[in-house]
């Protein structure tokens, strides 16, 4: 079947459900929109069967959707309505929620329903785990089902009448102010937490007004309620009524004298204005009874060490990187035989920090910084010859965190994570060994259409290519448990020394052919000259990515890319218009 994606951006899920459309052999286009006319001239261009917006922040015209069959994937339950469905579910501690595939029609959410999916809520959960993760699964199940039965033509969907009708509008700052004189700590999270990823919590506090971003609980520090108590690994620790929270992100808000600020580690964002706390780090074996935040952990069980990390967003910025690679070191002196990298859920890693970077008065050199310092780990983990490694990969992986799995002796991904094994998007050649790695995985012509294409690539896929090992099924958050049984198996099961001689003889075999510092080399220079020429196109897709701006060409690569999935596609042509 013919499908156009139309979103408001090419995000997570939209990729998602590209890439799992065009597993099942569906011609799938996408096209980013930010207007009506936009959307009607994508339309005309690709003549879709069927229009599908899996993440659409504007109503889709009435002169499209009533001559053109439009779905549109809402996150709520059936009956619920309006454009904050999330933020409302966790501000009101929804235990269940759901997601709906309905049709486009006048009353946004209020079309028929084409398909349903239902989830538990977890406890704890931020909204941009939540979206990554259960919404996610939920709603590539309902449009996998909403288009099986567009497609057999004789099922009908189901009217909203006699359903149970919620609708409510945006959650406004107002609704999500913290009162830190008076909120519980429950009440401060469940703010926090609402609001995570976008559009953050507004509050004022150190001379400024800031956006505040992540929440997590501490057990033990203690002071004046919204006072800033302490720093660690980046992030600050404030006082509530009756404990403290942890915020690890926060942006500066626009000011009639300054654009709005990009999205920082806190300690980095607030600079100078840091009042004189102490830095108070979190042992790396953090005993189980603690309740507090750490991005990294480190864990055993038997002969299985846990290097655990998960740092906002996915991405790795110099200092990350750097303590990321002492965690690992430290596990490489243990007693273990098998080392596992990666987080309990949601993103594996997405490379280099690029807000980090943008916010640097010398980006040039800070980028070069931070590709050495992911550099470094990669090589460390490429290094390790005497036990396995495991990149246990919950969520999405792109860019150099991509390669940062790959480096491991095997991959093992959930089922709903997504890879972008590619650097072309932000004008990068790439590193992190990737001509080394990604060769040896999938093939050099493999991995040089994977680089020229820049394709989210599915699980699914992903194993079929090479890319994975193993993919673990079942919702978000039971994969650390899945992780940890299977890595118990790898030792029951597997000759663990005889693997580990294997893979030290094939290293020693490697490096004699060409040695692991000529990949690097050859890499850098190429990364070299993106960083530190001024019209190298990096810095303005690096720009535009951390500001939430159109970038450069990028319609343009959509539509290579929609030709790449759909070959046979027809699309309009100069003397060819497709009616509406």
């Amino acid at each position: 079947m013919q499908i156009l994606l139309i979103a408001s951006a090419f995000n997570s899920l939209t990729q998602r459900v590209f890439a799992e459309l065009g597993d099942r052999g569906h011609a799938v286009a996408v096209s980013v929109v930010d207007g009506d006319d936009s959307l009607r001239a994508a339309v005309r261009r690709h003549c879709p069967e069927l229009v599908l917006a899996p993440m659409l922040t504007s109503a889709i015209p009435r002169d499209v959707w009533s001559r053109r069959p439009c779905l549109v994937v809402h996150p709520g339950p059936p009956g619920d309505r309006g454009p904050a469905a999330l933020d409302w579910a966790l501000h009101e501690g929804e235990q269940r929620w759901g997601v709906t595939v309905l049709q486009a029609q006048e009353e946004m959410d209020a079309g028929p329903v084409w398909a349903s999916a239902e989830f538990a809520v977890p406890p704890g959960v931020t909204k941009s785990e939540l979206y990554r993760g259960e919404v996610a699964d939920a709603a590539v199940e309902a449009v996998l089902l909403a288009v099986q039965r567009f497609a057999s033509g004789s099922w009908r969907p189901r009217a909203q009448e006699g359903l149970r009708v919620r609708t409510r509008p945006a959650l406004r700052q107002a609704q999500r102010r913290i009162d830190w004189e008076a909120q519980p700590t429950e009440a401060v999270l469940r703010a926090l937490r609402a609001a995570d990823s976008r559009p953050g919590v507004r509050d004022e506090f150190l001379g400024a007004e800031w956006f505040l971003y992540g929440g997590h609980p501490e057990d033990r520090l203690r002071g004046r309620p919204g006072e800033v108590l302490a720093t660690r690994a980046g992030a600050i620790c404030r006082a509530t009524v009756d404990g403290a929270v942890w915020i690890a992100q926060l942006r500066r808000c626009r000011t009639p004298d300054a654009p709005a600020g990009v999205k920082l580690p806190a300690v980095l964002a607030l600079g100078d204005a840091l009042p004189d706390v102490p830095e108070v780090p979190a042992p790396l074996e953090l005993p189980a009874h603690r309740c507090t935040w750490s991005d990294i952990r480190y864990t055993e069980q038997g002969e299985v060490g846990f290097v655990r990390f998960r740092f906002p967003g996915g991405a790795m910025s110099t200092e990350q990187c750097r303590r990321l690679l002492t965690a690992y070191r430290f596990a490489c002196r243990r007693p273990t035989s098998v080392v596992v990298l990666g987080g309990e859920r949601d993103f594996f890693s997405n490379g280099i920090h690029l807000n980090v970077i943008e916010a640097d008065t010398d980006p040039a050199a800070e980028s070069w910084a931070n590709i050495n310092a992911i550099d470094d780990l990669v090589e460390a983990v490429l290094t390790t010859t005497d036990r396995l490694v495991v990149a246990a990969v919950a969520g999405n992986a792109a860019a150099g965190g991509a390669m940062l799995a790959l480096a491991a002796d095997e991959v093992w991904c959930r089922a709903g994570s997504v890879f972008n094994p590619h650097y072309r998007l932000m004008g990068l050649y790439g590193s992190e060994y990737w001509t080394y790695t990604l060769p040896r995985r999938v093939g050099a012509r493999q991995a040089q259409a994977l680089m020229e294409q820049a394709a989210p690539v599915s699980a699914a896929r992903a194993r079929s290519l090479g890319l994975v090992d193993r993919i673990v099924a079942g919702p978000a958050q039971e994969f650390a448990g899945a992780v940890t049984r299977m890595a118990a198996d790898l030792i029951g099961e597997s000759d663990v020394p005889v693997r580990i001689a294997v893979k030290k003889a094939t290293r020693e075999r490697d490096e004699g052919l060409r040695p692991l510092a000529a990949y690097r080399a050859q890499e850098l220079e190429r990364m070299q000259e993106a960083f530190f020429a001024p019209d190298a196109p990096y810095h303005a897709l690096r720009s535009a990515f951390v500001r939430g701006l159109p970038a450069p060409g990028a319609q343009e690569r959509l539509e290579a890319l929609s030709r790449l999935y759909a070959p046979s596609r027809r699309i309009a042509g100069k003397d060819e218009v497709c009616q509406l």
